[in-house]
């Protein structure tokens, strides 16, 4: 018979303990680290940045360097926290413990919601590439085969998500190593004449569209970092969590950005931004083209399956994990906190239904529910983001204070960089209000966090009462 167990008293938010001793310990310093490279490269970057290229032109570069600066900074908080108290609920759980309940509960069902329906984008997206291959079955036929065996491989055990992980991120990393390879080679003339600068200045410069295109590229380059928090919540069931977080957040930070800001510059500096190509067959495919690779869009598209498919299955991982923290600490149903065999089922088994039920209003629903629902999700890593830098600096004091000794991982610039990168997250929501899509989608954000919030607060109010009666 399957042992069920659920939380004990002693896994509260002021134990300082909050996961690690009910679910298991299967990812090694292996998984984390190829968690902590691949999880933050999907499809966004294959082929949704060549959205960003179209909006930007060439100065999508500078907009690579300004949000993998950012994605730097918030990955070294993380880093900090983590490796000082790892646990499942990640930032959330430091931010409840720092700023209340109203913060736990605001940034970790935020980061759910916005990995659930993630898990949604990224199925459809899977199914129809497998529809084109395999057409005797619909598309969403193959998005519930790609649910279901996810959320089966989920259920079993965590050491299934990071060896899937694993080599997903593998398959992964070594594309965007070729690609920077053969994307050098080019650019010296190795298959051709060299481009020189002429795709750069031309084509009306550096800056083509002005302010305008590079407030329209901002949001797609932020959109592509999301989901870099994983490797802090997959930490707490690693065999030593401080230790593998911290050596993953340090050797993951700089390749991101070389990832990221490489791959711009290689197709920038190789093909026009204005070819339609690059939006809409993406920036990969159009290089790989030009430099007269074989069959570089079904390779290619390969690759996006692949990347779609860690994506489902990282998302599915994290918003678990994310469910499972909340309710064992009083924000949400306790029939999701069940543990089975180490894995949080229920809780699995809720963020794939929703995940499918987002699925199905995708089909339904295309330009209302599912579109109101990506909204809110895409920005919900900014809300997540400004939360975390409050959180650390408030934590950051706290372990100053308290226990220096756990401050592994410290974050650069204290507290100037934090404050620099809070302020830049209210710029990127300043840039969001000046477009009426903008402030529709900051409209129906800031109702989900008014309401998350306000059921935080309320709670923290009767823990106040309970505790002052007691």
């Amino acid at each position: 018979m399957t042992r069920t167990t659920t939380r004990s008293p002693q896994d509260s938010p002021e134990a300082g303990q909050h996961d690690e001793s009910v679910l298991s310990h299967g990812l090694k310093q292996r998984h984390l680290s190829m968690i902590a490279l691949g999880g933050v490269i999907g499809a966004g970057l294959f082929v949704g940045s060549g959205a960003g290229i179209a909006a930007a032109g060439p100065a999508i570069v500078l907009l690579f360097i300004g949000a993998g600066a950012l994605v730097m900074l918030i990955m070294r908080m993380l880093g900090e926290m983590s490796a000082a108290r790892p646990s499942t609920g990640s930032f959330s759980v430091h931010a409840e413990q720092e700023l209340g309940s109203w913060a736990g509960a605001t940034s970790g069902w935020m980061y759910w919601l916005m990995l659930c329906a993630g898990v949604a984008a990224e199925a459809t997206a899977a199914g129809t590439i497998m529809h084109t291959w395999v057409p005797f079955l619909p598309a969403y036929g193959w998005v519930a085969v790609f649910m279901a065996f996810f959320c089966a491989s989920n259920l079993t055990a965590v050491k299934n998500f990071g060896e899937f992980e694993f080599w997903f991120a593998a398959i992964k990393v070594a594309t965007i190593v070729a690609f920077l390879v053969l994307g050098v080679l080019g650019i010296l003339g190795v298959f051709g004449n060299p481009p020189g600068t002429r795709h750069l200045t031309g084509h009306g410069g550096f800056f083509p569209t002005g302010a305008a295109g590079l407030a329209a590229g901002l949001l797609t380059t932020i959109s592509g970092f999301a989901g870099l928090e994983t490797v802090t919540i997959a930490a707490a069931e690693s065999d030593h969590p401080s230790r593998n977080v911290a050596r993953a957040v340090r050797t993951a930070v700089w390749r991101i950005a070389v990832f990221y800001i490489g791959s711009m510059a290689v197709v920038v500096t190789l093909v026009p931004w204005n070819d339609p190509k690059v939006a809409t067959q993406g920036p990969y495919v159009t290089v790989l083209d030009l430099l007269g690779i074989p069959a570089a869009g079904t390779i290619m598209q390969i690759v996006v399956l692949v990347a779609l498919l860690s994506a489902m299955n990282a998302n599915i991982y994290g918003s678990s994990r994310m469910a499972y923290s909340l309710v064992n600490r009083g924000q949400g149903p306790r029939f999701l906190s069940r543990v089975t065999r180490g894995v949080p089922a229920a809780a699995v088994l809720a963020s794939c239904a929703f995940g499918f039920a987002a699925v199905i209003a995708g089909i339904i629903w295309p330009t209302t529910v599912f579109a109101w629902l990506l909204n809110i999700a895409g920005c919900a890593v900014l809300v997540v983001w400004s939360i975390v830098c409050l959180t650390q600096l408030r934590m950051r004091r706290r372990l100053e204070r308290e226990a220096p000794e756990l401050l592994s991982v410290r974050m650069w610039g204290f507290p100037y960089l934090t404050w620099l990168a809070f302020a830049a997250i209210l710029g990127i929501f300043a840039v969001m209000a000046a477009s009426p899509d903008g402030r529709q989608q900051l409209a129906g954000t800031a109702a989900v966090v008014a309401a998350l919030a306000a059921a935080g607060h309320l709670k923290q109010r009767r823990d106040r009462r309970r505790a002052t009666s007691d």
